[in-house]
């Protein structure tokens, strides 16, 4: 397992081997790394060597060192999608190959808080619903859902909810078509509600996608907060030159 001699900084070239070693399948996701004395003796390095590699695979999100445990193989995310076109966690969840489900949490009607009333430009009149809900690949918790949107707009009904997705709801009446969405992505560490619902632990970070979905005429008619666990998804996008 040793590492050949050539022209590059042996700690690139440790991090090639270990890269390769992962992919092959030697070492595993969720598997914990030998300890640093033995991963160096066998790849013919210096432990301050292996440190600067493993230093490097650790902010590619390669690997993740939890102090005083060990080292482990990071899990690749399953769910992999561009962001530059509105698509459902549904149609992720199938283009994986896995069987999307909704666990039903909460389903309320109430008048719009100051916020909500200047992000919706609506009247302190207007009702407004709030939709909280898991989405599930294969059984497992993997993205909760925080959806507003205005009473008028929606046709409610927890059991339609249950079996469609808000677009579809909400276009049903043919009056309202969802064209483009404004969004934004943070990452977050931990979150009380979010992580205990996904049964995340502090150590499986979380990514928010915080959208603006506005209608052909301007009117912005659902505003999102979805929490995807950021060992299962990622997300890109498409930079053209232009």
């Amino acid at each position: 397992m040793l590492v050949k001699t050539d022209q590059r900084h042996l700690y690139v070239q440790v991090i090639e081997r270990l890269k390769e070693d992962i992919a092959s399948g030697v070492f595993r996701e969720n598997e914990k790394f030998p300890s640093e004395f033995e991963l160096a003796r066998n790849l013919g390095v210096s432990r301050a060597t292996l440190r600067e590699a493993l230093r490097v695979l650790e902010e590619e999100k390669i690997i993740i060192r939890k102090h005083g445990v060990g080292t482990f193989v990071n899990p690749r995310p399953i769910f992999s999608s561009g962001i530059e076109q509105l698509s459902s966690i549904s149609s992720m969840i199938r283009d994986a190959g896995m069987s999307p489900g909704t666990i039903m949490l909460d389903v309320q009607e109430s008048i719009p808080s100051e916020e909500l009333i200047r992000k919706f430009d609506c009247e302190k009149e207007d009702k407004l619903v709030t939709i909280k809900r898991v989405r599930t690949a294969d059984n497992e918790p993997v993205v909760y859902c925080v959806d507003h949107v205005l009473s008028k707009n929606l046709e409610l009904g927890t059991e339609v909810l249950q079996n469609e997705s808000i677009f579809d709801s909400i276009e049903k009446s043919g009056r309202i078509r969802i064209v483009q969405a404004i969004a934004n992505i943070e990452p977050i560490g931990y979150d009380e509600e979010a992580s205990n619902i996904l049964r995340c632990g502090v150590d499986i970070p979380l990514l928010a996608l915080i959208q603006y979905h506005y209608s052909e005429e301007g009117e912005m008619v659902l505003y999102s907060k979805n929490y995807f666990r950021a060992d299962k998804f990622s997300f890109h996008v498409v930079r053209k030159r232009v």
